[in-house]
């Protein structure tokens, strides 16, 4: 069973930065054993559906962006620690809600779905104006 956690959530003022991390737990990405791994980033605002973020692909390091975050957020791997980070800037109210992080293989899950196998609890980002 893979369990991923998130942490870095928090509350911060309009134009603020703030940076989220996912990590396996009890483990690291490359040892899930997951082809054509992809780490995608999700969030969900109440009374609205799951939207997707971000995502990070391992074997090719590419990544993709929601219109909604181009040039404000960063989705990178972190060697040091083992992590996939999501790096927000100009951090705007409607950026407000639990955001999580899922990984699943790209043979199988299209990135920008919230059909990820394997997901984290959640992040509470809130954005104050």
């Amino acid at each position: 069973q893979v369990q991923l956690e998130e942490s870095g959530g928090g509350l911060v003022q309009a134009g603020d930065r703030l940076r989220l991390s996912c990590a396996v737990s009890g483990g690291t990405f490359d040892r899930l054993g997951i082809s054509y791994l992809i780490v995608g980033w999700f969030r969900q605002a109440p009374g609205k559906e799951r939207e997707f973020v971000a995502a990070y692909s391992w074997h090719d390091r590419t990544t993709r962006y929601a219109d909604s975050v181009k040039g404000r957020f960063t989705v990178y791997r972190d060697f040091a620690e083992n992590t996939v980070a999501l790096q927000m800037i100009g951090l705007k109210p409607e950026d407000t809600a639990v955001y999580y992080c899922a990984a699943d293989s790209g043979l199988t899950t299209a990135y920008y779905t919230p059909n990820y196998h394997h997901w984290g609890p959640g992040t509470q980002v809130t954005v104050s104006s």
